[in-house]
């Protein structure tokens, strides 16, 4: 098969001047020679094989890029890869574990999939396997809607579009609830107050929902190289990066879930001063996190260095919050406090790990300079 750039139309058509057509994914390197067809284009030809491998046929669309003053790139055009309807069906037995179906549901959500049935291999789905179903398609797939329910089955439709939301989008908005938790837990524990530290623990729902949404856009955009730059990211080895990054947001989430859940099982508030060294603490981890995240958004090696090094003053904060407690002869409050300590002491060294990948992920154009 050939893939030409008609010469009929001019204006539709970048101008090629390539002697040769490289391709990083399925097969190295080709050499093949330009034609000129008379009009104010040239056509190359394409390998079969390639093509083919990108399940494009005759007639698809292209997108032709030009990259500095060397290198065109040629990538399959984004909307095909889209609106590809990918479906998976889980057969699920009566003896099945709920919480077995729901890890497969999440493998099939992160492997790109659309649309999910799961039905019953015979008879019909427990009401505790369809609550559960249901519950992971609500909590924690995003985008998800149920589209059939019943004994004999549920389809669930993934409907949100692969660039709807774009990686880096979906960190500010995961990044904005994991610090909003943080405030309102040293508001609850300032108030001692209950309610607040529930609601805490309710938003870790939706940290795991954009985590587990970043997953999966960095699974699909992994095997299909040109939607990569489609939901900003530069390259595919940023992808480890990314997906590390997530799960590090994640865990300081959690953190502040342990938090709130010791707040709830307190039986008198923590002394005030106390609450005013550890509100310090929590504002200065909170801006480490915000540093280190600012160093990924931006591509900034020297801005990810600074922020690893301010990491490390958490020491002073945390040093100055027991020692606010150290006349105290209540043991469970002493203990309670260096419980919430170490709780927060993870949101800057998890700052600080992001603070690394940023380092590997830019360290290249630090060479560049020299």
């Amino acid at each position: 098969m050939e893939s030409a750039a008609e010469g009929k139309s001019g204006h539709h058509h970048h101008q090629h001047q390539q002697q040769h057509q490289q391709h990083e994914g399925g097969g190295g390197e080709e050499t093949r020679k330009l034609q000129y067809t008379g009009g104010s284009s040239y056509i190359v030809s394409l390998p079969k094989k390639w093509i083919q491998e990108l399940g494009l046929k005759q007639g698809d669309h292209v997108v032709i890029a030009r990259q500095g003053n060397s290198t065109l790139q040629i990538s399959p055009a984004s909307k095909r890869a889209v609106k590809e309807q990918r479906e998976a069906t889980i057969e699920v037995a009566k003896d099945h574990n709920p919480y077995f179906i729901a890890r497969k549901l999440i493998a099939l959500y992160f492997l790109g999939y659309n649309v999910i049935n799961i039905v019953p291999k015979d008879g019909r789905l427990s009401v505790e396997q369809r609550d559960v179903i249901k519950n992971i398609a609500r909590r924690i797939l995003m985008g998800t809607e149920i589209i059939a329910d019943s004994a004999g089955g549920i389809t669930l439709q993934v409907l949100i579009n692969l660039l709807d939301l774009s990686v880096d989008a979906a960190f500010k908005r995961m990044l904005l609830i994991a610090k909003s938790m943080y405030r309102d837990a040293m508001m609850a524990l300032a108030e001692n107050n209950v309610e607040l530290a529930e609601e805490v623990i309710r938003s870790d729902d939706e940290v795991d929902r954009f985590s587990f949404y970043i997953l999966r856009q960095l699974k699909i955009a992994i095997k299909n190289e040109h939607l990569l730059k489609e939901i900003g990211l530069e390259e595919p080895r940023n992808c480890l990066g990314y997906r590390v990054i997530a799960k590090s947001v994640e865990r300081i989430a959690d953190h502040a879930t342990i938090i709130s859940k010791d707040i709830i099982e307190m039986r008198q508030p923590v002394n005030k001063e106390a609450v005013e060294k550890i509100d310090a603490m929590c504002s200065f981890a909170l801006d480490v996190l915000d540093d280190a995240c600012l160093s990924m958004f931006k591509r900034d090696y020297e801005a990810a260095d600074r922020a690893i090094e301010k990491a490390r003053r958490i020491d002073e904060y945390e040093k100055a919050v027991l020692k606010s407690v150290s006349k105290s002869r209540d043991a469970s409050e002493i203990y309670r406090i260096k419980l919430i300590t170490e709780n927060i002491r993870r949101v800057a060294e998890y700052a600080s790990d992001i603070g690394e990948i940023v380092l590997n992920m830019t360290v290249q154009q630090t060479l560049r300079k020299a």
